[in-house]
């Protein structure tokens, strides 16, 4: 198909109609096949126009050879659905020209469906290739009948069964053939795929499915959602974000509003929109004004007074107390090390509060139809926000199905699909569609926002300046431990910890003992939803970890590229393994030494200007995407402002799928390192946030955007994920250069030009 979703009068029941054929599943990210068995002669084409072979639930294949491809990941802008289906077309050899996406709407039978953690390509691969390679078979074996050819001479290549001169096309081959062809759940895992050198659509600059109907205006956002009879909807947001109820409702004032309808207070079960009134119109024009005649008084809690830095305060006492958190990494020999120290080193580095601020604000439209609720919304995570709105709308979750959109800016924001609750609510307590759209500040206030964070780091030295003992210990709010605490794995102390909001301080340098140490801030967690960002945990413990590399390398009289070269060994733990992180340390140290080389790494700078170099794993371990970036910088002594002139990014991420989607992602990733390393940040003050729009909060403009050059390793290797890596490496190179231009250290994100003035004085 295409990237217009589904219609919206199609009915909860149809969707629930199964597949034809048999299904073979397993959740996650296990592969579904289910080969269909057609009822009709094969040469009966006149009673069968529509005749389609689906080898698998991830694609079918029509009578006129068009592939389509089931897409479970959300679009938001990384071309995720060209990405997938170039890894079905590659091996079922189809051709690329014939291949749509259809973005599928939820549905028990894909599993987990969640976009987010650069999961997308690196979770996909294997299923979706193993998927295709066994419609090619299928296909092999019918068009080798249909040809009265042996098998064994047939090959398959641009949608097209061949043997020596003979060729039949895949879509002659559904209309006129009997694909029975079924496979075991075992046999599909076992299904050998093609070698690195046979492929001809991975890794090659091909046509981008999706942009065009994202560039013509066919393409469908959820705010571009309608469905006959519907009301919009403005909520009325409570000052804080648990803990307040509505205690009065005067819409005396919003009566003169023309179109405008009533307000409500929200009944919610799931207690995820506590305190909200929305306020109905005829149009999002009476919506939005008369909302903002509409008085509600609540009452709240004690959150309503806290702010940011009560929760670093607070961050910083719970990390003083070892007693308390999760032990990630917990190696013999920490203390002696430190006992035995010839010196030391510790540095605490912090963070603000970052916000989403995605382009498209959040909205919903939400209707009951034939005993089932529909909601129709861009959504990052549909498995983890279903059981929500079951419990809001008290009915099974077999009664509520996601209707998918694409989305204009997710950023992690859409991980979390609370504003999913109040449009279902508001259409429940209305009896009619009801749609529901935030403002840009409405957005802001009830933004799932990146955590503060406050971090210990320190280091031991022993004989010759070699590194003997670590330490990391981290204290910020847990988006995991609030939506979804099934996540969370136990530490080595038993105690479950964000994997989230600690991954990128189990590095891969070799650091002698290492103890990492995660901390849930719960005064965070209760006075706002802490939310998965870009990056998530890594955007700040990275740069926790390569600003105190830095700082290592100038305690201990070495360059700091040289300084990461030496830790970066390969030794024990670090060593890699299979499928995802072969290699290991080795390759991060390849895309170090590459990066500098590029950037001119040791050459002489104008005065006042600095190369600053960090790197990172990505991630998780199970899945690294090596990058390493040297950033130049030019600091103005007086003023304090930072000109950053140019980012170099070396880049390993294995095989490369989407090279251009690759790219976009790099220098997309990279920017918005560069806008929180120094223009992002806000501040949590009084139970709400500083800033609600673009005046105050003010991301990385095209003015400021520097001179990128990227590049990509070359790899045969798993591929893996490249949404997030940039983001996390580009701060501490910035910081790290602004050490090296003008000798100010900077330890806290943003860097603001007051700070830097502060470190030249220091």
């Amino acid at each position: 198909m295409n990237e217009i979703p589904k219609s919206l009068s199609r009915s909860g029941a149809a969707l629930a109609t199964s597949r034809r054929g048999f299904l073979i599943g397993a959740a996650g990210a296990a592969v579904y096949l289910g080969f269909v068995r057609p009822g009709f002669a094969a040469t009966d084409l006149a009673v069968s126009p529509a005749k389609i072979f689906e080898p698998t639930i991830w694609y079918s294949i029509d009578r006129d050879g068009i592939v389509n491809v089931s897409i479970t990941k959300a679009e938001m802008g990384q071309h995720i659905g060209t990405a997938l289906a170039r890894i079905v077309a590659d091996e079922l050899e189809a051709d690329w020209e014939k291949v749509r996406l259809d973005y599928v709407d939820s549905d028990p039978k894909w599993g987990l469906m969640v976009t987010g953690g650069s999961w997308s390509v690196w979770q996909s691969f294997m299923p979706l290739s193993q998927a295709g390679a066994a419609g090619r078979i299928a296909l092999i074996e019918e068009g080798a009948k249909l040809l009265h050819v042996d098998k064994a001479t047939c090959s398959a290549k641009g949608g097209f069964v061949i043997s020596g001169a003979k060729s039949i096309s895949f879509g002659d081959i559904v209309a006129r053939g009997e694909l029975a062809r079924t496979y075991t759940a075992d046999e599909l895992k076992a299904m050998p795929v093609k070698q690195a050198s046979d492929r001809r659509l991975i890794g090659q600059d091909t046509r981008a499915i999706d942009i065009p109907s994202k560039t013509n205006g066919t393409a469908r956002y959820g705010i571009d959602a309608e469905v006959p009879g519907m009301v919009y909807a403005r909520p009325k947001i409570p000052p804080t974000r648990n803990g307040s109820k509505v205690a009065s409702i005067d819409d005396t004032a919003a009566k003169s509003v023309k179109g405008y309808i009533k307000s409500i207070a929200l009944d919610d079960p799931s207690a995820t929109v506590p305190g909200w009134v929305m306020v109905f119109g005829e149009s999002f024009t009476a919506a939005k004004a008369a909302a903002d005649l509409v008085k509600v008084t609540w009452t709240s809690d004690d959150t309503a007074g806290v702010s940011e830095q009560d929760v670093q305060d607070h961050a910083a006492k719970l990390i003083a107390d070892p007693k308390v958190g999760s032990l990630v990494v917990a190696d013999d020999g920490v203390e002696a090390a430190f006992a035995a120290a010839k010196s030391k080193l510790e540095q605490t580095y912090t963070t603000s509060s970052v916000l989403h601020f995605q382009l498209e604000p959040i909205n919903a439209l939400a209707l009951e139809k034939d005993g089932v609720f529909e909601i129709h919304t861009g959504n990052q995570w549909q498995s983890l926000i279903l059981p929500v709105l079951a419990k809001a709308l008290g009915v099974g979750e077999d009664k509520v199905i996601l209707r998918t959109y694409l989305i204009g800016g997710g950023f992690g924001r859409r991980l979390n699909g609370d504003y999913a609750v109040p449009a279902a609510l508001a259409a429940k307590a209305m009896g009619k569609p009801v749609k529901m759209v935030c403002t840009r500040a409405d957005d802001v206030r009830f933004d799932s926002f990146r955590s503060p964070s406050v971090q210990l780091l320190r280091m031991a030295f022993g004989e010759d300046g070699k590194v003997t003992a670590m330490e990391h210990h981290a204290a910020a709010g847990w988006p995991t431990e609030v939506m979804i605490p099934s996540f969370m794995p136990k530490g080595v102390n038993d105690v479950p910890y964000d994997p989230f909001a600690i991954s990128g301080a189990n590095h891969w340098y070799t650091v002698g003992a290492q103890r990492v140490r995660a901390v849930s801030n719960d005064l965070a967690n209760r006075a706002f939803r802490p939310g998965w960002l870009r990056s998530v945990g890594p955007g700040w413990t990275n740069w926790a970890v390569e600003s105190f590399m830095d700082e290592a390398a100038h305690a201990a009289g070495v360059d700091p590229v040289a300084f990461r070269l030496r830790l970066l060994d390969g030794a024990g733990r670090n060593a890699g393994s299979a499928p995802s992180a072969v290699g290991g340390a080795l390759r991060q140290a390849k895309v170090v030494a590459r990066a500098a080389e590029k950037a001119g790494w040791g050459q002489a700078l104008p005065k006042d200007t600095g190369l600053g170099i960090a790197t990172t794993f990505g991630q998780e371990r199970d899945m690294p995407t090596w990058v390493a970036c040297v950033a130049r910088v030019r600091v103005d002594r007086a003023s304090g402002v930072v000109t950053l002139e140019k980012l170099t990014l070396a880049v390993d991420a294995g095989t490369i799928v989407d090279p251009d989607g690759a790219l976009a992602q790099i220098e997309g990733g990279s920017l918005w390192g560069a806008s929180m390393a120094l223009h992002e940040g806000s501040e949590f003050a009084m139970g709400q946030l500083k800033d609600t729009n673009l005046d105050t909060y003010t991301p990385l403009r095209m003015g400021d955007v520097p001179e990128l050059d990227i590049e990509f390793i070359p790899s045969a290797e798993m591929p893996t994920g490249l949404g997030e890596p940039a983001t996390t490496v580009v701060g501490p190179a910035i910081g790290n250069a602004i050490f090296a231009a003008v000798g100010a250290r900077v330890r806290h994100l943003p860097i603001r030009p007051d700070a830097v003035l502060q470190a030249l004085k220091a």
